[in-house]
């Protein structure tokens, strides 16, 4: 935060100037582009995406990692085809309506690069003052009913349109500073991939943070449709009675050791009883004279 110097009684630079100043340096021409916020949004997601789509190529080969799947017992993860093909319909849909309608907001709120960062206490009541809005109306993003990171951005041109306009828009109302809004924007890519990732991971942030409902949650509500209706947080679900805790799929290590288990207990059953049957049909054999 913002300090004042002991000689002089003049407020000293914030904490993150230095962060600033570094992304500012040179620059200034790209971040104040109307076509930053749109690919900003489009590159962050697809990196967040990208170890995703890694634990889904290992979940095929190693048995750890598919354990780790929420619907392990449903079947193999994603493949890499459905990767692709959902890239380039999410590629489409920024390029041909979210780009332009973006840089058209950009370019009417003609944003400005202050000379001073935010002091830390700024920085995150800007990233955290405004509450985050759901819409329901996006069917065509719930034809995953299993879902993977990259499906999180597989909505209508019209939803995503909606959704950064209402991120970009929250930021500007609340006159976020650029670096501020810059975090936020990666928070919420982030909570986004994170939701639809299909993974139960043993560090997740719904493991370490109260009221996040995290993979399980959002899992539950491409498969119910009316349950769980908030993508991060749970206090509305809880509120007005829509919230379903989410129900643990078998993993597969543990059906594998109760199949193994039933196979040898009925292994030994039926050599037990097969065992009493030749020793009684070698007996009657032997009272007959046949042996």
């Amino acid at each position: 935060m913002s300090v004042l110097c002991a000689g002089h009684g003049e407020a000293s630079a914030p904490l993150l100037q230095g962060l600033w100043e570094c992304v500012r340096a040179g620059q200034e021409k790209i971040l104040l582009s109307p076509y930053l916020p749109a690919l900003y949004g489009f590159v962050i997601h697809v990196l967040f995406c990208a170890p995703f789509v890694a634990l889904d190529a290992l979940g095929s080969v190693c048995q750890r990692v598919r354990s780790w799947r929420i619907t392990a017992g449903s079947g193999p993860p994603p493949s890499l085809r459905r990767w692709v093909g959902c890239f380039w319909r999410v590629l489409y849909r920024y390029l041909t309506t979210v780009l332009p309608a973006t840089a058209l907001f950009h370019t009417v709120r003609s944003p400005a690069m202050p000379e001073l960062a935010p002091s830390c206490w700024q920085f995150f009541v800007e990233v955290f003052a405004f509450p985050w809005l759901y819409r329901s109306t996006h069917q065509l993003h719930h034809q995953h009913h299993v879902t993977f990171a990259l499906a999180a951005q597989d909505s209508t041109a019209a939803e995503l349109l909606s959704l950064l306009l209402l991120a970009v828009s929250s930021a500007w109302a609340v006159g976020c500073h650029p670096l501020s809004e810059a975090f936020f924007h990666l928070t919420n890519s982030w909570l986004a991939v994170e939701a639809h990732c299909g993974y139960e991971l043993p560090l997740a942030l719904h493991r370490l943070l109260p009221g996040l409902g995290g993979a399980p949650c959002h899992q539950a509500h491409h498969t119910r449709l009316s349950v769980n209706y908030a993508p991060y947080f749970t206090h509305w679900d809880l509120l007005f009675g829509t919230f379903h805790a989410p129900v643990k799929c078998p993993r597969p290590e543990r059906d594998g050791r109760l199949r193994l288990k039933t196979k040898l207990q009925s292994l030994a059953v039926r050599t037990s009883f097969g065992g009493s049957t030749v020793w009684l049909l070698h007996q009657a054999a032997q009272r007959q004279g046949r042996v």
